[in-house]
């Protein structure tokens, strides 16, 4: 299994931070590549409209709102992945700072592991690009 992970700082609180991303459907709300979001199945599954085109599907596997975290797969979609899980997790960094981490595990699928982790990155980069912007590093 390849793995990603990427760790960003905001300075806000973590429960600031996870109050907006930490709905499952809340996406369009501060990443900019997708457009919408839309709950199905009771709200375990998200289907994403991408900017420019595309739909993602995934299935939220857990919630746990006293660590701040969920995880969530990939049902279908355009990313060059397979059996992909996520987590994504807001702490405090020690300063009362944000910590969000975003880390996945899948196998490449249809290109290079090196091509593969760069689509992952960048997918997780231009949502705290975004955040950033939002709250401030």
């Amino acid at each position: 299994m390849t793995k990603v992970s990427l760790q960003s700082t905001f300075k806000s609180s973590p429960d600031q931070i996870w109050q907006l991303i930490g709905q499952f459907n809340a996406l369009p709300d501060w990443h900019p590549a997708v457009q919408s979001s839309k709950l199905e199945d009771n709200g375990r599954l998200r289907r994403l409209n991408l900017m420019g085109g595309g739909e993602i599907i995934e299935r939220l596997e857990i919630i746990d709102e006293k660590d701040r975290l969920y995880r969530y797969s990939i049902v279908s979609g355009p990313l060059p992945v397979a059996n992909y899980t996520a987590t994504l997790r807001v702490r405090d960094d020690g300063h009362g700072n944000a910590l969000v981490d975003w880390s996945s595990e899948f196998e490449p699928a249809g290109v290079a592991e090196v091509d593969a982790i760069k689509s992952v990155q960048s997918v997780y980069q231009a949502g705290f690009d975004s955040l950033k912007k939002m709250f401030g590093i």
